[in-house]
């Protein structure tokens, strides 16, 4: 295995000479898409062996290619495939279910990267960066606060306070100052103190899957290479030394969140102890101290934010440094803050009892106000910088990414209330016992069932265009099968997978519309929680009947779904760590939502392509350099995507002399729109004068892949025209039996795959004389 691993890496590295004698055989990289597969499928061949890498992410080859290079006449001029396979950084063990907490951190840091273009205006795109770390933040504290809502102020301050309630919870005995078995552990302060053990547990869960995959992911070091200048007209940040390497922010930003998550909990200790000790009933030492710990605590969250935005990512080099002073300290203050937060809320107050909500509660409207002024502003400079070079393909006129952050504030939002009102449900079984979650919470779930409604309005309306669109995809149909006997059935079910297919083209309405309601809502829940003090029921209780009967039916269908997604989370957790199949499933979503760095919120999911792009640059390097030449890389689907960042981060000698085939391809649909400051039109359009050929193959019934569409008379050079599916209409001598549609998958099957391969190898040429990516270009 060893020399299999080594062989084709190195093989005529130390004599270009001999490259000039004959000719070594060429090399076909494959790169699988999203949900994976398997090298044996991706081969063609039963027996595959691997030749480099290991079991998260490795290179294969059939077993009878192992030492092609040595035998180059076999081939015949065919090249030799390589699949190189990724799937296990996305769909691993059943650890990786966990990662479904993490979802709304992931839509953050999506935000990040969905800036428009703007070159020549640094500093606002550092201010941009800046706004959506701090947005990130505000999603640390807010899990976390929910977690101190059902542990400190539900379970510990109202539950174990209440004589019925702890009857109902016999668990809760030893925590009740009513109860038989009342003891050291009943007072307050102490009952909050072991609560806390609850979010402070979250928190280090946090941290550990973070520091884990942080371990794992960004640890891959890419190929070093001189430093970048900061801007350079058409080029994108994907070809920077250091965009495939953020170690340093990672753990900076994993240090301040997780020291942000400690302090959060420190707080909720500390304010209602301190409260009670600024009465008339508290001992006058202990409210000096109580002073001293909140000054402490409100000067370190203060140098958290600095942390934040003191610094943002060094993509121009291979930043190599580690704040290790920083990374260990701060969060070890905030946990030594947060010891002396347990140790004054437990010290002993005799008179002090529970009722009602745990003081503090104005915090979730702290947490909203900052997330909307954040989104406001977020998408104040988006516009800004769009205005300076307009793209029309951009989704919302560059604002997908404050639309984006809004949405990952509405599911933090979401998943806190869910749970808190949940527990709730759960531990006053009558309703009647609990002053219940903070008001707040109730007045967004009560929003829920509006928002739902908005939704499915326009799911009504994208439903009709789609109608419409199949009804003109059956003349369409009709006409590319002229004089073939009419399938009213077959014509309508290509149709119908062509319309559908089209409706990833209205993604961004459906963000739009969903991102503009919640922000409206939402501002409309804060401002009714801020004037009435009041649940939704109670504060339309002396209003018309009319208007009193809609808030009781909002406010308990908005509690029912709250509910019922967070136990529909849990669920679809519980089955991801048991079933592979929906653990794969999972993995196909942070396909797509985690291949971008974690450059916004340190406990988003990894990003895989800090992992597979390196991976592929110095499998692409090593060849050129070994062979002078003639290496297809062929990617499908995701793959496309990771296959064009592998060769943006080639030197430019190495780019010239590799060709790109790509099929299903999301780069300028997807990426091209949502990510217009990294896959714009200028960048595809340099790419592809930089490498020596690229191609593209497409569907009109593929859901995710389509044109490249570059700028000018470009596109027919890469964009071969629409591939047929199904390949065969009706019956024919060449498929006796129906042929499938195929859309997004089996690009292979068609004949216009070997065909355009084929022409790429051709157009290389042999290794002695290499091909000129920048002139000479044909139309192939």
């Amino acid at each position: 295995m060893e020399r299999a691993q080594q062989r084709p890496a190195t093989a005529g590295a130390d004599d270009p000479a001999g490259r000039s004698e004959k000719a070594e055989p060429a090399l076909e990289l494959l790169v699988h898409g999203v949900g994976g597969t398997t090298p044996e499928k991706m081969l063609g061949d039963p027996r595959t062996v691997r030749i480099s890498g290991d079991d998260t992410a490795a290179v294969f080859r059939r077993a009878l290619d192992v030492d092609a290079e040595a035998r180059p006449g076999d081939r015949a001029g065919r090249p030799i495939p390589e699949a190189y396979v990724w799937c296990n950084l996305t769909s691993g063990n059943g650890a990786r279910a966990l990662w479904l907490l993490l979802l709304p951190f992931m839509v953050v840091n999506l935000a990040h990267w969905m800036r428009p273009d703007a070159r020549g205006r640094p500093r606002t795109v550092r201010f941009y960066g800046l706004l959506v770390r701090l947005a990130g933040l505000t999603l640390t504290v807010l899990l976390v606060a929910a977690a101190c809502e059902v542990a400190l102020d539900l379970t510990a301050w109202q539950c174990a306070g209440a004589r019925a309630c702890a009857a109902r919870h016999a668990w809760l005995g030893f925590l009740s100052p009513a109860g038989a078995r009342a003891g050291w552990w009943s007072p307050p302060g102490r009952r909050l103190a072991l609560a806390s053990l609850v979010p402070t547990a979250l928190t280090a869960l946090l941290w550990y899957l973070s520091h884990r995959t942080w371990s794992a992911y960004e640890s891959q070091r890419p190929m070093s290479r001189g430093p970048a200048p900061d801007e350079r007209t058409g080029r994108t940040s994907l070809d920077r030394p250091g965009f495939w390497y953020g170690r340093r922010l990672v753990a900076r930003l994993r240090a301040a969140h997780t020291a942000a998550g400690l302090l959060t909990v420190a707080a909720a200790l500390t304010v209602p102890t301190a409260r009670y000790d600024a009465g008339a009933a508290g001992p006058r030492t202990l409210h000096a101290v109580g002073a001293l710990l909140e000054t402490a605590l409100f000067g370190a969250a203060v140098f958290v934010v600095y942390v934040v935005c003191r610094r943002g990512r060094s993509e121009n080099r291979l930043d190599k440094k580690l704040d290790r002073g920083l990374v260990r300290r701060l969060p070890l203050g905030a946990l030594l803050l947060l010891a002396l937060a347990a140790l004054y809320a437990g010290w002993s107050r005799p008179e002090w009892r529970s009722s009602g909500r745990l003081p503090g509660e104005a915090a979730f409207d702290g947490i909203t106000l900052a997330q909307g002024a954040l989104v406001v502003l977020l998408g104040t400079v988006a516009h800004s910088l769009y205005r300076t070079r307009p793209d029309r393909r951009a989704v919302l006129r560059g604002l997908g990414g404050p639309a984006v952050a809004m949405l990952a504030c509405a599911l933090g939002g979401v998943m806190s209330g869910g749970v808190s009102q949940r527990v709730s449900d759960w531990l006053d079984g009558t309703g009647t016992s609990l002053a219940g979650p903070p008001v707040l919470l109730t007045w967004q779930a009560s929003v829920i069932p509006a928002l739902l409604l908005v939704v499915l309005v326009l799911c009504a309306g994208l439903g009709r265009r789609t109608w419409r669109l199949r009804r003109a995809e059956l003349r369409a149909v009709a006409d590319d099968h002229p004089g073939e006997p009419a399938d009213p059935a077959r014509t309508a079910r290509i149709a119908t997978t062509r319309a559908l297919a089209a409706l990833t083209d209205r993604g961004p309405l459906l963000v739009a519309v969903t991102a503009t309601a919640t922000l409206l809502m939402g501002a409309g829940a804060l401002v009714g929680a801020l004037t009435t003090a009041k649940a939704p029921v109670a504060a339309t209780r002396q209003t018309y009947v009319l208007v009193g009967a809609a808030a009781e039916t909002s406010q308990a269908l908005g509690s029912w779904l709250s509910g019922l997604g967070f136990i529909l989370f849990v669920t679809w957790g519980r089955r991801a760590y048991k079933d592979a199949s929906a653990r794969r499933t999972i993995g196909i979503l942070w396909d797509v939502g985690t291949f971008w760095p974690r450059a916004a919120h340190p406990f988003a999911p990894p990003c895989y392509a800090e992992r597979a792009v390196p991976d592929l640059t110095w499998r692409m390097a090593t060849w050129t350099r070994a062979t002078g030449g003639r290496l297809v890389i062929s990617g499908h689907s995701q793959g496309s995507v990771l296959a064009a960042a592998a060769a943006w981060q080639l030197a430019p000698a190495e780019r010239g002399r590799v060709a790109l085939l790509t099929y299903g391809c999301p780069l300028e649909r997807l990426y091209g729109r949502w990510f217009p400051a990294h896959f714009g039109p200028a960048a595809l359009s340099r790419l592809h004068r930089e490498v020596d050929c690229w191609r593209n193959l497409y569907r009109l019934t593929d859901p995710i892949g389509g044109p490249v569409r570059l700028l000018g008379d470009h596109g027919p050079e890469v964009d071969r025209a629409p591939l047929k599916d199904p390949l065969a209409y009706g019956r024919t001598e060449r498929h006796p039996l129906p042929a499938p549609i195929l859309g997004h998958s089996d690009y292979q099957a068609d004949p216009a795959f070997a065909e355009e391969r084929a022409r790429l190898l051709a157009r290389l040429g042999p290794p002695e004389v290499p091909a000129q990516g920048s002139s000479g270009r044909s139309s192939a």
